[in-house]
């Protein structure tokens, strides 16, 4: 007997997403350029998207991939994430959940090249660690260079991008659930 939960199955997650917004297969794919017949594979978990795949679909169904991907899984009390483990997603993906499951916090590692086009604005707060190599944020119109240990704090709401700047950068991301409500310290 292993400690280890399988592989999510996104496809669920994404289904129930599509269907909340009363959205169908061909609508969805309209909006994020990926193929109907694709979709619903992924829909049926015969297909695996890669990232950007799945942040395509997130942006079409109006949510985040970290959202989408912690919906494949049901929330435990002690869970193990091996390095080797499954990601659940295209093998190329070079992103890794650390946290699975419908969790107050999130979580995920990104190795290599990085969508550097891609622009975030999450609903709460975030923290990046870059944990090997060296990245450059665009955060509040200023730019931010992060080499090996150091951390950059984002409150919920600031618009940022990043990209890795070298090779062999390894990135760790940790949020605050988005369906969690945090509030603003009254004090500050």
């Amino acid at each position: 007997m292993t400690d280890e939960p399988p592989a999510p199955l996104i496809g669920a997650g994404i289904r129930r997403r599509r269907r909340a917004l009363d959205l169908t297969l061909a609508e969805v794919a309209g909006r994020s350029g990926l193929s109907s017949p694709f979709l619903s594979q992924i829909e049926n978990d015969r297909a695996r998207p890669s990232m950007r795949s799945l942040q395509l679909i997130a942006d079409a169904l109006q949510t985040t991939a970290v959202q989408l991907l912690t919906a494949a899984q049901t929330p435990g009390r002690v869970d193990v994430v091996r390095a080797d483990a499954d990601p659940g997603l295209d093998p190329a993906a070079r992103v890794r959940p650390l946290v699975r499951g419908h969790q107050q916090m999130h979580a995920l590692e990104f190795t290599g090249d990085h969508d550097a086009d891609r622009a975030f604005r999450h609903r709460n707060d975030e923290l990046m660690y870059v944990a090997d190599g060296s990245v450059e944020v665009e955060a509040e119109g200023r730019t931010h260079h992060l080499g090996r240990g150091d951390t950059l704090y984002l409150t919920g709401g600031v618009r940022h991008r990043w990209r890795a700047l070298e090779e062999g950068t390894r990135v760790l991301l940790v949020a605050v659930a988005d369906h969690i409500e945090t509030s603003v310290d009254p004090r500050a």
